[in-house]
């Protein structure tokens, strides 16, 4: 995956979609027996979670976690002094993000996603990549809960990113309605853990009409474990 690119990955329930954000983020619990992740030649797989992210790493969560106590503000001045960029304007950026997406700034003084609905969760997950400018972000499901003007708003936030900065996105769906605003560059189907069929963004509307019936029972011709990592371009 290259600076700008968006590649979408689709699939059943259960077929790994998660456990590929996760294990690429380096969640604990999960063991990596065979193949590499690399981010611009850098091993992922020997650094801790908190170093993958300093490397440019961002992960936007399913279900977001409620962190009370941490005010969102700490938490993203904190990240931006972790990798040397400062974080004195934050507050500026943060009420920037907040307008572009439509996030209501009085959410922006609460604790970390406390008391807050599956769908500004969702908001307040884009308004975080927006201040932090990873060079790679993992959507995971970032569509669940959002209304049709709150998607348009976060794909299309996302999407000028990949225009602008060369933001690579790895966005993990169920549905095409993401897919028509956030444009994708190639669409993998995902089925027990392995990629059963790459394609255009015309995969993703043949899916729409079939569903996942056809690749239930693909035997996907790359071994598990190998395979491409997770790349910028230079």
């Amino acid at each position: 995956m290259r600076s700008g690119e968006v590649h979408a990955v689709m699939g059943p329930n259960g077929s790994g979609k998660s456990t590929l954000a996760h294990v690429v983020m380096g969640r604990p619990g999960y063991h990596v027996v065979a193949g590499a992740i690399t981010l611009d030649g850098a091993d992922l797989l020997a650094m801790a979670p908190w170093q993958r992210a300093a490397a440019g790493l961002f992960s936007a969560m399913q279900y977001p976690t409620e962190v009370p106590g941490v005010a969102l503000a700490d938490m993203l001045e904190e990240a931006l002094v972790a990798v040397g960029r400062g974080g004195g304007d934050v507050a500026a950026r943060m009420r920037t993000e907040a307008e572009r997406i439509g996030f209501d700034e009085r959410f922006l003084a609460r604790p970390l996603n406390v008391d807050l609905s599956g769908g500004e969760k969702k908001r307040n997950e884009t308004l975080q990549l927006g201040v932090l400018q990873p060079s790679i972000a993992i959507l995971d499901e970032v569509d669940s809960g959002l209304d049709i003007d709150a998607l348009r708003l976060v794909a299309r936030r996302v999407e000028a990113e990949t225009e602008e900065r060369g933001l690579g996105v790895l966005a993990i769906t169920h549905y095409r309605r993401l897919l028509t605003e956030l444009r994708p560059d190639q669409v993998h189907v995902l089925s027990k853990g392995r990629i059963v069929a790459s394609g255009g963004s015309e995969l993703a509307d043949q899916l729409e009409t079939t569903g996942y019936a056809g690749y239930a029972e693909t035997d996907g011709a790359e071994p598990e474990g190998e395979g491409p990592g997770v790349a910028t371009a230079p």
